[in-house]
C-alpha cells in the first residue's frame, strides 16, 4: 500500500466518524502561501492602552494569521495586577467595561474595591487558548529591547522568544544593536529556536543612521514602515526617508562591505485601540509571508530568508525572481477602483559610496545620515498596471519593488498617505558567492 493510498484510507475513516472538516487546515501535501501577520504591538504589559485578549482579538477579526505582542522589555508572563483606575485613566474610558462585555465575568478577575480596585492581565500561556485557531491564527512570544545609546533610543523586536531579554546596551548605537542582536542569538542557540530580530523606527528621534544599520552586518531586518504617527517616517530636510536609509545602507553593505542586504518589515507599531486621534493604531502595517505552515518556526524562518513582502495596503498574488533570466515580477491583486504604479528601485555598480557631512538647518536633532549620491536608490523604472516586471541588466547592485496605489489607507499615518507595499532587493551577489534568489 503506498502513501497515497494510505492518506486516502486515513480520510475515508475520518469522514466516516464523523470529524470530516476537523483537519482540512492540515495537508499532507501542504503548497506554500501567504500569511498575513503583525510583529510590533502593545498592550497593558507596557504602554498600550488594552488588554492583550482583547488586542488579539481585534487581530484575529480583521483577517490577520498571526500576531507578536511586544511589550517594551517584558514578555506577558506571570502574575501581574494593574489598578482599574490606572487602566481607565490610560485608555480614556472604561476599557474594563469593554473587556468583560467581550470575554465575561467568569474570564476577567477584578479584586478590591474603591481606589484599590484591581484587574489581573493574564499572560500569553492562559488567553492564548480563546483566540489562537489552528492553521487561520497564532500568536508568537515576542519583545520590544528597548535600549538607548548615544542620547537616543535603539529599539529592536524579537519574535518567538522563550524568555524576556534584558536590553544590553553599549558605547554607541552600533555597540547596541550588535550587543542586544547577539544577547537574542545566544537564547536561540541555547534554546534551539528560531527567533527573528529586527530593528525598529530608524527615525525615531532621528537615532539611528543609516550608516549604523550598514555596518552591523549582523541584523538583516529593519522597519522600512511603521504605522505609529511619530516615528518621522519621511525624516525631514537633514534627515532621509526610512526608505532612502535602506537604499543607503544596502549599497554601503553590498558595494563596501561584502555583507548581505537588510530585508525591510512592515509594522504597527500599535499601541492605542480606543480611536484616540494621531494616535498609533491597529491595522497600518503588516507583513506578508510565504511558507507552507503557519508555525512560529515556519514564519521566522521564511521571513529570515527573504520570502515575504511589507504592505500598507496593497495585496500581491505573487512576487517571483528567476535568477536566470534576471526577471522580477509581480502579480497584484486588483481593489475596486485603484491603479497602480510600481517603481523598481536599486543601485548601480560603481556609485560612489562616500558621503557628505550634513550641516542642520535649525535646531539640531538626533543623529544624521550623511548625504550621499541621488544615484543610490535611483528608480530604474516605473510600469502602471497589475503585472509589473523588471529584468536586471547585470549592472545593478540589487533591485527591489514599492507599489503604490490611488488609494489611502483606511486609516491614514500621514497627511496624502497611499497605501503601498515593498518587496525585497533581488538580484544582489557577494563577492565570490553565488547570486541571491
Amino acid at each position: 500500500m503506498n502513501y497515497r493510498t494510505i492518506a486516502l484510507f486515513l480520510s475515508l475513516l475520518v469522514a466516516r466518524n464523523g470529524l470530516a472538516g476537523a483537519d482540512e487546515v492540515i495537508s499532507a501535501d501542504a503548497a506554500p502561501r501567504w500569511w498575513k501577520g503583525n510583529i510590533h504591538t502593545h498592550t497593558f504589559w507596557s504602554d498600550g492602552d488594552d488588554f492583550p485578549e482583547m488586542v488579539a482579538d481585534w487581530y484575529r477579526a480583521h483577517g490577520y494569521n498571526f500576531l507578536a505582542l511586544t511589550d517594551h522589555n517584558v514578555l506577558a508572563q506571570g502574575i501581574r495586577w494593574r489598578k482599574q483606575s490606572d487602566l481607565s485613566k490610560k485608555a480614556a474610558g472604561d476599557v474594563v467595561a469593554k473587556y468583560l462585555a467581550r470575554f465575561g465575568p467568569a474570564w476577567v478577575e477584578i479584586r478590591g474595591a474603591g481606589d484599590e480596585r484591581e484587574v489581573r492581565l493574564k499572560p500569553l500561556d492562559e488567553f492564548r487558548a480563546l483566540v489562537e485557531e489552528r492553521g487561520r491564527f497564532l500568536m508568537i512570544p515576542a519583545e520590544e529591547i528597548s535600549d538607548k545609546a548615544e542620547g537616543g533610543p535603539v529599539h529592536m523586536n524579537a519574535t518567538n522568544l522563550l524568555e524576556a531579554v534584558p536590553p544590553v546596551g553599549g558605547a554607541t548605537v552600533r555597540e547596541a544593536i550588535a550587543n542586544n542582536f547577539r544577547a537574542v542569538h545566544d537564547q536561540a542557540e541555547r534554546s534551539g529556536r528560531e527567533i527573528l530580530v529586527h530593528l525598529n523606527h530608524p527615525n525615531f528621534h532621528f537615532a539611528v543612521t543609516a550608516e549604523d544599520i550598514a555596518h552591523v552586518v549582523l541584523e538583516r531586518h529593519f522597519e522600512v514602515y511603521n504605522g505609529h504617527p511619530g516615528t518621522n517616517q519621511h525624516g525631514d530636510h537633514d534627515h532621509p526617508s526610512t526608505e532612502r536609509i535602506w537604499d543607503i545602507a544596502n549599497t554601503i553593505r553590498l558595494a563596501d562591505l561584502n555583507a548581505e542586504p537588510l530585508f525591510g518589515v512592515a509594522t504597527d507599531d500599535s499601541h492605542n485601540y480606543h480611536g484616540k486621534p494621531n494616535a498609533s493604531h491597529p491595522g497600518r502595517g503588516w507583513i506578508m509571508v510565504r511558507t507552507t505552515h503557519l508555525t512560529p518556526e515556519y514564519i521566522v524562518k521564511a521571513v529570515k530568508a527573504g520570502n515575504f513582502y511589507a504592505s500598507s495596503g496593497v495585496v500581491l498574488d505573487d512576487v517571483q525572481y528567476d535568477p536566470q533570466s534576471k526577471r522580477l515580477t509581480l502579480e497584484i491583486k486588483p481593489d475596486g477602483d485603484a491603479r497602480f504604479s510600481t517603481a523598481f528601485v536599486g543601485t548601480r555598480r560603481g556609485v560612489g559610496t562616500t558621503g557628505k557631512s550634513v550641516e542642520p538647518q535649525g535646531k539640531p536633532e538626533g543623529r544624521y545620515t550623511q548625504r550621499y549620491s541621488e544615484q543610490i536608490g535611483q528608480t530604474f523604472k516605473v510600469v502602471e498596471g497589475l503585472n509589473p516586471s523588471y529584468v536586471l541588466n547585470g549592472d545593478e547592485l540589487y533591485v527591489r519593488a514599492v507599489v503604490t496605489s490611488t488609494e489611502p489607507p483606511v486609516d491614514p499615518s500621514f497627511d496624502d498617505q497611499r497605501q503601498q507595499a515593498w518587496t525585497q532587493p533581488v538580484g544582489w551577489t557577494l563577492r565570490n558567492n553565488s547570486p541571491a534568489e
